[in-house]
């Protein structure tokens, strides 16, 4: 778990355009998560560019990343991070514009949006195929660049994990104290 936590850490540290980890925790929350990475923008901050939104779906990825790297094995312990990156992604992709492919059309409505939000998908069985190949691949995208990045820092995920293990939660500032 120490090193989920920091798989997402690392990855949001290692990019630019990426809000500052405030708070990691391995203590299980009621909500069913084991833990988790908190980041905190550091003034008001409603728009995201694409390359945040990018920037964020590598985090979410950053977790399952670190487990790949250091035990050779996946868990169910991504799973709503799994969630959470596919929903930015498909949000780029239909309803943010952020699409080479479809530019800005609007792919998808959004009902009851204040009362849970569900979407519709207002286009072609076609264009939904090419939807979630885009999605896919975007997320895909992100998971290689997480991986890149926790494989280059191996050394720091190892010592950072070792701290989260052994003090259980840890603030954004002694995180970045052993980074550097």
């Amino acid at each position: 778990m120490a090193y989920h936590e920091i798989g997402h850490a690392l990855v949001a540290a290692k990019q630019q355009d990426s809000a500052p980890v405030q708070k990691i925790t391995i203590i299980p929350r009621t909500s069913g998560a084991l833990g988790y990475t908190m980041q905190v923008e550091q003034d008001n901050h409603y728009l995201m560019t694409k390359e945040e939104i990018e920037n964020k779906i590598a985090v979410y990825t950053g977790g399952r990343a670190a487990e790949e790297i250091v035990f050779d094995k996946i868990s169910t312990g991504a799973s709503n991070d799994i969630e959470q990156a596919t929903k930015l992604a498909r949000a780029m992709i239909t309803r943010y514009g952020m699409s080479d492919d479809f530019g800005m059309v609007a792919l998808e409505n959004i009902n009851n949006q204040y009362l849970g939000g569900d979407a519709t998908l207002a286009c072609s069985a076609e264009t939904q195929t090419e939807i979630d190949r885009q999605v896919i691949e975007l997320v895909k995208k992100q998971h290689e660049k997480a991986t890149e990045i926790l494989s280059e820092n191996r050394e720091k995920l190892d010592e950072l994990a070792k701290f989260l293990y052994e003090k259980e939660t840890i603030t954004g500032d002694e995180f970045m104290k052993i980074l550097k």
